[in-house]
């Protein structure tokens, strides 16, 4: 297919998707998270909803600024700045990393979201970051590394990536070299990923390089040198490039996106490789205009074992954003300034380094 062909293609599931975030919208400006979604019955639900809408309304350029809409996210933010979901209790909450930190992966997770959300709504809001500020002290933050579990290096990725973009808006640099130090130790000379050590098992390879490519956002964002970059950007050309999971999918294309950006590496197997994600992403648009995750099995929302799940299969605000993130990724590195993409500003899923001049 001709680049025109798939400018054409991109150009018109643009139109399509924001479409559908039409149709999944409130009069408030929330969103339902999916056809299947009844606010009624499950109103908490409209928060991820909402922040995974507005994330990719913002990324592909479509307005969300909305006083009223910034008024309503807020009224989900606690008195120390956690934003919660509605409804979420003890005894629903999973990934539970250690005891006593019920709810430290959710609050995180939430928080980071939904701060990206207000930052393409209310870009002028200041964000109130006082449950972070723990973290500011060095012995603190140390404890804190040290039961990060890399049994598990996809759940502690998003721990990690989550504190640092906490970390970033307080401007707190000290916290940020102790990060870069935990990683160095910590490290696979042979992979670039944390989490693998002497392990083949193909599955926790792709659990770490999932986790690691969102730890590498610390490196793109500080503008450092990210070691072993060329070994994970030659694992992740390795993947097949039909459709995977949205995470997986957003995480290999932000991988290799960043290593022709920031290395010049293997540039045209990656373009190559970019290419044919992009076709398939592009095929497997919906026919409402959203994107869905999996084909089959049950989707629960991030962060609750017992609650709230749809069949997959779905569009959905989470896997349609995600898979968007991918698509402008790709399409910003094959045919550069021909959109104006709105990647996030904030480290985790959305981010894109800038560009040099």
């Amino acid at each position: 297919m001709n680049d025109e062909t798939l400018i054409r293609r991109i150009e018109a599931a643009r139109v399509r998707t924001l479409q559908w975030l039409d149709s999944m919208q409130l009069a408030n400006g929330a969103s339902r998270i999916s056809p299947a979604h009844d606010p009624e019955r499950w109103p908490g639900m409209l928060l991820p909803g909402t922040y995974n809408a507005v994330m990719c309304r913002d990324l592909l350029d479509a307005p969300v600024q909305n006083a009223d809409l910034a008024a309503w996210l807020l009224s989900h933010r606690r008195a120390d700045g956690v934003f919660r979901v509605p409804g979420m209790t003890d005894d629903t909450v999973f990934k539970r990393p250690e005891p006593g930190e019920t709810w430290g992966y959710i609050d995180f997770h939430v928080t980071n979201y939904s701060l990206g959300a207000m930052q393409a709504v209310a870009p002028g809001e200041a964000p109130l970051l006082d449950f972070a500020r723990w973290f500011l002290d060095p012995m603190m933050l140390k404890a804190w590394l040290a039961d990060r579990d890399l049994r598990d290096p996809w759940l502690e990725g998003n721990n990690i990536v989550n504190l640092a973009s906490f970390l970033l808006l307080l401007g707190a640099d000290g916290a940020l070299e102790i990060l870069l130090r935990w990683h160095a130790y910590h490290q696979d000379p042979a992979t670039g990923f944390w989490g693998v050590g002497q392990s083949s098992d193909a599955t926790r390879l792709l659990h770490a390089m999932a986790g690691s490519m969102h730890n590498f956002h610390i490196w793109y964002r500080l503008g450092r040198t990210l070691p072993y970059q060329d070994r994970a950007a030659d694992y992740a050309l390795s993947r097949p490039t039909g459709i995977d999971t949205a995470c997986i999918d957003v995480d290999l294309v932000d991988l290799l996106v960043h290593a022709r950006m920031c290395l010049g590496y293997r540039t045209a197997d990656i373009h190559a490789w970019l290419r044919e994600k992009l076709l398939a992403l592009l095929d497997f648009q919906s026919a409402d205009g959203g994107f869905a995750d999996e084909m089959s099995g049950i989707r629960r929302q991030d962060g609750w074992v017992r609650g709230y799940q749809e069949p997959q299969g779905l569009s959905n605000t989470f896997a349609t954003w995600f898979r968007w993130i991918a698509i402008a990724m790709i399409a910003d590195e094959l045919w550069p300034d021909r959109w104006a993409w709105r990647f996030r500003k904030m480290i985790g899923i959305g981010y894109r380094m800038e560009r040099t001049p």
